[in-house]
């Protein structure tokens, strides 16, 4: 298998070389590396190439790396059933950057791209209806940036007296803040390895 995805990879950096910042063979699977404008170009010639035929996407997702200039990478996954190959495409991107839209290309892309949005905060030029998709609508913040609170920023509760769903500050108090970091099978009779408590 290695040897089929090393010649893929050779003929993708033959007929693509202005696109393909660098190709990476790890673990069975290949990974492409590709500038942020080229990126429609690109996955028309994974889709239409007979050499490549990747006409199945199967995600779109993003990481986040605040230390670096170009904070994020959007990653594609892509499936060839007549080749039966995997491929990944990554595109590094900075904060004040968009990502082009794949949609003309994959119809499926729409609502990866806007979870990508909603959960990232990347903006997707040329999207159709770039708009939240899993948070509500009021929602503040991109919850899988790393600079997001894990506590997030508002609670949702619904209040009886109101008959209203009701959204409020997060306010932890001060005894939630106190874990002891006990297993909660404390009071049973054996004791997994560590949970001692610590003196």
């Amino acid at each position: 298998m290695s040897d089929a995805l090393k010649e893929l990879a050779a003929h993708i950096e033959l007929k693509r070389p202005n696109d393909v910042v660098a190709t990476h063979l790890a673990f069975g699977e290949l990974t492409v590396e590709v500038l942020p404008a080229q990126i429609a170009a690109f996955i028309e010639f994974l889709k239409t190439d007979q050499n490549c035929r990747f006409s199945s996407l199967v995600d779109i997702t993003a990481v986040d790396h605040p230390e670096r200039p170009a904070r994020f990478d959007v990653v594609y996954h892509f499936l060839s059933m007549y080749q039966n190959q995997r491929i990944r495409v990554k595109a590094a991107l900075r904060e004040d950057q968009m990502m082009p839209s794949i949609v003309s290309v994959h119809p499926s892309a729409n609502w990866f791209e806007r979870e990508v949005f909603d959960m990232f905060g990347i903006l997707f030029s040329g999207h159709p209806d770039l708009r939240r998709i899993l948070t509500d609508y009021g929602f503040r913040g991109h919850p899988l940036r790393k600079d997001f609170p894990t506590t997030g920023y508002t609670e949702v509760r619904y209040d009886e007296a109101l008959k209203r769903v009701v959204y409020e500050p997060v306010r932890l108090v001060q005894e939630y803040r106190q874990f002891d970091f006990m297993s909660p099978w404390e009071g049973a009779e054996y004791i997994l390895p560590g949970d001692e408590k610590k003196a």
